[in-house]
């Protein structure tokens, strides 16, 4: 019975503890629900028109979603809207003359603005030029735009702006100094709207009262008419991106790796040196050093007589008659042709004195001008 006693009262000592730490865990924390917004998944995470189309499902409004246009294998009906969320000059010349001849007859047909300026200049086969519409880059700034019960809201802050050439259309957003937010222009039995930006219609905007009120504006002329189809560039990041982000686990460790390889192999970085002397083979040196060769031993009648000869050729090209002479006679005909003395003449074309430098460069600047003169 005494060695029982002690255990027994351990065991109420515990639960008497157990008992004060529940009850002040549940005197200073309360159960409460909190809702975490989990990032997309599935479609929802490269459509970034996912949520206008199940709006416009969840309206009994008819819609297609699909990343190219693709008129062949889906075209649009007669009282059918398609919005291209992306770049418009990115279509083909055919699928522009498709695109318009759809719209003409009564389709409306929704398009936004490049951003960025582009270096080369617009294609008169593109579809802004077709409906005479000319962009702005950098023109502008936000536009108001206030819902009844809603703060006071901006849009298309980064949007690139247009102007109207020769155009009057049937709504607009803007003026011709800042340029043109929105325009919507009949074409033929259709309608086609031009904004500066369709960013209001992403996944993560779309809830906000303006943005809605705003996109069912711009889907008023054939809403419950006939289908919407919208086309859109799925938004896929980058290579390097997913790499940079998810990879770097990876590729980090082996990166420490190659740098550490390298610094072991590296060599030691002493005093620079001179690199080494080339073999010089230029031609014009050889030859000047066999003209220096000849001259200094006495042989410099060998070039004289070689330049002589490269005038007495060229006379004989150029003045045949000139050249079938000879002495004093020869001499008068050269001189008649060059315009320089006979006896300067006759004098450049004898041999002349051995090691007599100066001479030797009189005769042949001679022989140059003379030949230069014919």
């Amino acid at each position: 019975m005494n060695g029982r006693v002690p255990r027994a009262a351990l065991g109420l000592l515990g639960l008497l503890c157990l008992g004060v730490l529940v009850a002040w865990w549940l005197h200073h924390f309360e159960r409460v629900e909190r809702t975490v917004p989990l990032p997309p998944a599935g479609e929802a995470a490269y459509n970034p028109l996912y949520a206008l189309r199940r709006a416009l499902q969840a309206d009994g409004i008819a819609v297609e979603s699909r990343q190219r246009l693709d008129l062949a294998a889906h075209a649009p009906g007669a009282h059918d809207t398609v919005l291209l969320f992306g770049d418009p000059r990115t279509l083909a010349a055919r699928e522009v003359e498709m695109l318009l001849a759809w719209v003409d007859s009564g389709g409306h047909l929704i398009v936004s603005t490049p951003r960025g300026r582009r270096l080369s200049a617009p294609r008169p086969s593109d579809l802004l030029p077709r409906l005479g519409l000319a962009l702005l880059p950098g023109a502008g700034g936000c536009e108001a735009f206030q819902v009844p019960g809603q703060e006071r809201h901006v849009e298309f802050c980064g949007g690139t702006r247009f102007t109207l050439r020769g155009i009057d259309p049937m709504l607009s957003w803007g003026d011709f100094a800042d340029g043109f937010v929105f325009a919507r222009q009949a074409y033929g039995a259709g309608r086609v709207d031009v904004l500066a930006s369709l960013d209001f219609l992403e996944n993560d905007k779309l809830a906000e009262a303006p943005h809605a009120a705003l996109a069912r504006q711009l889907l008023d002329p054939n809403y419950g008419r006939g289908s919407i189809h919208l086309v859109y560039a799925a938004d896929v990041p980058p290579l390097w991106r997913l790499l940079l982000e998810h990879a770097w686990m990876a590729w980090a460790p082996l990166l420490l790796a190659l740098l550490a390889w390298l610094w072991m192999r590296v060599q030691r970085i002493g005093p620079a040196m001179p690199p080494p002397a080339q073999a010089r083979r230029s031609l014009l040196e050889h030859v000047q050093a066999s003209g220096e060769h000849l001259r200094r031993y006495g042989r410099a009648s060998l070039l004289h007589a070689a330049m002589r000869d490269a005038f007495l050729d060229r006379l004989r090209r150029r003045d045949p008659y000139a050249a079938a002479l000879d002495g004093v006679a020869r001499a008068e005909a050269i001189a008649a042709r060059t315009g320089m003395p006979a006896p300067d003449i006759e004098h450049a074309l004898r041999s002349p004195r051995p090691r007599d430098g100066n001479d030797f460069r009189l005769r042949v600047a001679r022989l140059i001008e003379m030949r230069r003169r014919l």
